[in-house]
């Protein structure tokens, strides 16, 4: 089983990766990209805040941390919810996707070099034993949530 930060780092790889193909990508390909990004994230995030940061809360020094990533994925749920408004083939959305993807990169990067740091300083692995697969348990659930609510709005 991987560990939570295991499980976290692998996701940032695959969001990175996915913010570069977009970046680089035509008009016509950026469609489907942008759909498994905005998903993957979605569902990251949700999982993220309930398994990870909820340990994070529990602990003296965590709770600022989880706060202010908490508040970051608001600020980027905020930002993925404009361009999924916007026509993808306009100057606007990619600005506004650089924007996004500027401040996505240093969330991950902090996450990774400063709140993995210190949390490992002050949580022990026997506490977050099982974590990663909490994490991708929770993120599979959310996926599906995600998958419902596409589905009954098609039915409408």
């Amino acid at each position: 089983m991987p560990t939570i930060y295991d499980a976290i780092k692998d996701d940032h790889d695959t969001h990175r990766k996915l913010l570069t193909s977009i970046q680089d990508s035509k008009v016509e390909a950026r469609g489907a990209l942008w759909k498994r990004f905005y998903e993957d994230v979605k569902s990251h995030a949700a999982a993220e805040e309930e398994t990870f940061y909820s340990k994070l809360i529990s602990q003296t020094w965590g709770q600022d941390a989880a706060r202010h990533s908490v508040h970051e994925h608001q600020q980027l749920d905020d930002l993925m919810e404009e361009l999924n408004v916007m026509k993808m083939s306009s100057d606007l959305w990619m600005s506004k996707f650089e924007q996004l993807k500027h401040e996505y990169e240093h969330h991950m990067d902090e996450e990774e070099n400063e709140v993995f740091t210190r949390a490992k300083e002050v949580i022990s692995d026997k506490d977050l034993e099982g974590y990663g697969s909490r994490f991708q348990q929770r993120k599979d659930e959310e996926r599906g949530l995600i998958d419902e609510k596409r589905e009954d709005s098609l039915e409408d």
